[in-house]
């Protein structure tokens, strides 16, 4: 059991930056294939970004690759999300997912087993 606690998010002009964070409670990420997903209001929740804590590929929807990066701490075994270039479009709550996925299945919620609790982050002026 993994128990994954965010923090970060809130509000911010457009073309403004966030950087959102996500570590595991007592435990370690390990091996675990990570993801980052966002949910709009009345949208289905939506991929944005995964990687591997031990390495490998990381890989971006095609909405936020070359504003969003994702970045770890391995002295503090946290995950980050550096969001630039925000836009109102990207209003929604955004949530850490860990799990075991494929290539074929990173961006897909139901290939993960653990989630955060969710932040908010809304871009308005």
């Amino acid at each position: 059991q993994v128990q994954l606690v965010q923090s970060g998010g809130g509000l911010v002009q457009p073309g403004g930056s966030l950087k959102l964070s996500c570590a595991p409670s007592g435990s370690t990420f390990g091996s675990y294939g990570l993801g980052w997903f966002r949910q709009a209001p009345g949208k289905e929740r939506e991929f944005v970004a995964h990687t591997r804590w031990s390495g490998g590929s990381t890989f971006y929807a095609d909405s936020v690759k070359g504003r969003f990066s994702i970045s770890k701490d391995r002295a503090t075994s946290t995950l980050y999300l550096q969001m630039n270039s925000l836009r109102p479009e990207d209003t929604a709550i955004y949530y850490c997912a860990a799990g075991r996925p494929i290539q074929s299945t990173a961006a897909t919620p139901e290939a993960y087993y653990y989630w955060g609790q969710g932040t908010q982050v809304t871009v308005s002026s």
